[in-house]
C-alpha cells in the first residue's frame, strides 16, 4: 500500500471513527490480531518519545500518596498512565503495601512499563514510594491491591479493579477482603 493510500485512510478512520469498527470486522483473526499488536506498539512509542517523564514522576511523588504513605489510585497524565505504589514499615515483620498489578502482572514486571522510579522513605518508618509510568493501552485491566504483613503473615485487604476505556480510566470493581481471604 502507498504512502498516500495509508495517509487516506488514516484520513478516513480520524473522521469516521465507526469506520475503525467496519474495518475491523472485515479483518481475519490473524490479521485483527497483528493491526492489535502495531497499535499497542505504536502507543507505547509516542509515550516513550513524547511527555516529560521527569516533571510527571516529580508531581506524582508530590500528590501521589495519602496521608498514610501508600499510593493513591492511578491516574491519567497524558501520554501516560501513572501507577503509585508503595510499602511502609515498623519493622520486618509488620507492614502495611499497595501495589497496582497491570494484566496480571506487578506493574514491575510489565511488558508495558516505560519507566518506574523509587525513593526510600527515610524518617522513622521504614519502606519505600515507588511511581510506574504506563502507556494508555486501551482495554488495559489494573487491580490496585492493597495489604497488610502482621507477624509476618500477608494479607490482602482491599483491590480495586480499573480499565482503560476510551482514553480513561474506569473503575469497574472494588474488593474488601476479610481477614479469611486471600493471603
Amino acid at each position: 500500500m502507498s504512502q498516500r493510500q495509508l495517509r487516506n485512510l488514516a484520513r478516513l478512520l480520524a473522521e469516521a471513527p465507526a469506520t475503525a469498527n467496519a474495518l475491523a470486522a472485515m479483518l481475519s483473526d490473524a490479521s485483527l490480531a497483528d493491526l492489535g499488536a502495531a497499535i499497542r506498539d505504536e502507543t507505547t512509542r509516542r509515550a516513550r518519545a513524547s511527555g516529560d517523564q521527569d516533571a510527571i514522576l516529580e508531581a506524582a511523588f508530590a500528590r501521589g500518596f495519602a496521608r498514610d504513605g501508600l499510593g493513591v489510585q492511578p491516574w491519567i497524565e497524558a501520554p501516560f498512565l501513572v501507577c503509585p505504589g508503595g510499602l511502609v514499615a515498623k519493622n520486618r515483620a509488620n507492614h502495611r503495601c499497595q501495589f497496582v498489578s497491570v494484566d496480571e502482572r506487578w506493574v514491575w514486571e510489565s511488558n508495558d512499563l516505560i519507566r518506574e522510579d523509587k525513593r526510600s522513605l527515610g524518617a522513622a518508618d521504614e519502606g519505600f514510594r515507588a511511581v510506574a509510568l504506563l502507556p494508555i493501552v486501551e482495554g488495559m485491566a489494573l487491580d490496585v491491591v492493597r495489604a497488610r504483613m502482621q507477624r509476618g503473615v500477608h494479607s490482602v485487604e482491599r483491590v480495586t479493579s480499573l480499565v482503560v476505556h476510551a482514553g480513561r480510566l474506569v473503575e469497574v470493581e472494588r474488593r474488601e477482603v476479610s481477614a479469611r481471604g486471600v493471603r
